[in-house]
């Protein structure tokens, strides 16, 4: 049956060129990793992994083995090679081709079995995980050195990784003997976004220091996985790959938020110098993800009519009010009450009262012809007015990627 009028639109279009621009400006330097995180921020794992396969990803990043497994649905292995892509055999999925899916936040207890079943990459960095992935290798049969992993470094972030000391336990599993390959190293540039790049300068310092005591473990790995969007577009791919190739590694970086058509803020030095790549993303990338909504009906008010919970909004003169099918249960903060606009018609339309679970008002008093039926847009364009995530997060003193991440699960997602 038809559903609530709350929804959003997803340009696959520009979600593939995206792709495409991104890898133009890493190349020849790095390879692309899509991030499909967070169920794609929010715009849809299912929507978007199989389009940035389509423009040519070789690489899917996903925070979970449940994710990977989803990842992995839309994008099987398959038995014959597609032409447009160097894909590795994964000797643990059979021997067929498809996408790798790293799974970047790790395993947990019980997950190895999916992990070698549905031939996903695991990040690791803790002896129990690997205890996890080696009981699961075993039970399954698979050869020794087929299951590629790769290693997370901390180099400053204390979040996620070993730290260059700790490395050793790790490096004492991947035997010969043992399933596992170590094919990748990686860590996090946090602070990719400033001007001075001194923290990224003392993190890739760590991460050389680190790399030597690999290699005097006698181990080796094919890809240096290294570094977020604002690292890609502020031209971070050249140091990183220089950085690679003194080790013998290949670079990899791996754009999230660049991907679905937002260029990072970088700080007021960096940008006031910004480099060719930053201007040249400016203008390529394009928004992937439009929010819209519907108007339910309109009514007219007379001045002292009270609007939504606790009487937060009173009339001062006769308005037209519309009440529109999204709250705060769909992602819509309910903060921006009486403080943002929506779009109606073109034009701006103030919200007034509280954004209630499920509904919120519009005042369109200046806005003729408002009716029920119209649509309504929340994150997006309608005639020349457009509202950005970054109007959302700055509105609500946070960022573009939890504006994506909070539009709820019950707000259907449409490929256009």
């Amino acid at each position: 049956m038809p559903t609530r009028p709350c929804w959003v639109e997803i340009k696959t279009q520009a979600l593939e060129d995206n792709f495409r621009f991104l890898k133009r400006l890493a190349e020849p330097h790095a390879e692309v990793l899509a991030i499909l995180k967070a169920n794609a921020y929010g715009h849809s794992l299912a929507i978007c992994a199989p389009a940035v396969v389509r423009a040519g990803a070789r690489w899917l990043g996903v925070n979970s083995v449940e994710e990977g497994v989803a990842a992995r649905t839309v994008c099987p292995a398959s038995a014959e090679p597609d032409p447009r892509f160097d894909l590795h055999v994964d000797s643990h999925v059979g021997g067929h081709l498809g996408p790798n899916i790293l799974v970047i936040g790790g395993v947990f207890a019980g997950q190895g079995e999916e992990v070698i079943r549905h031939g996903l990459t695991p990040v690791i960095w803790e002896p129990w995980q690997l205890d996890e992935l080696e009981a699961a290798a075993r039970a399954a049969g698979i050869p020794a050195g087929s299951l590629p992993v790769h290693l997370e470094i901390d180099t400053g972030m204390s979040r996620q990784g070993a730290s260059p000391t700790e490395v050793a336990p790790i490096l004492a599993r991947i035997t010969p003997g043992s399933p596992f390959r170590l094919e990748g190293i990686m860590t996090h540039l946090f602070a990719a976004d400033e001007a001075d790049g001194r923290v990224n300068a003392e993190q890739l310092a760590r991460l050389d220091e680190t790399l030597n005591r690999i290699e005097f473990a006698g181990q080796f790995a094919e890809w240096l996985n290294v570094g977020n969007s604002a690292a890609l577009l502020s031209g971070e791919s050249r140091t990183i790959a220089e950085l690679a190739a003194r080790h013998g590694m290949k670079a990899m970086l791996r754009p999230g938020l660049a991907l679905y058509g937002l260029v990072p803020r970088f700080d007021p030095d960096f940008e006031a110098a910004e480099p060719a790549g930053l201007a040249a993303a400016r203008e390529a990338l394009k928004p992937v993800l439009e929010w819209k909504s519907q108007v339910v009906s309109v009514r007219c008010v007379e001045a002292g009519a009270v609007v939504g919970y606790n009487g937060t909004f009173v009339a001062t003169e006769s308005m037209r009010l519309a009440l529109v099918a999204v709250g705060y249960a769909d992602g819509l903060v309910r903060a921006l009450g009486n403080s943002f606009s929506l779009l109606a018609r073109g034009a701006r339309a103030p919200l007034v009262g509280r954004v209630s679970m499920d509904q919120a008002v519009i005042d369109v008093t200046e806005i003729a012809g408002v009716e029920a039926g119209d649509e309504v847009v929340i994150l997006g364009a309608q005639g020349e007015e457009r509202i950005t995530a970054f109007d959302h997060a700055d509105a609500t003193d946070t960022i573009p990627w939890e504006v994506f991440t909070r539009i709820g699960a019950r707000v259907e997602r449409r490929a256009v």
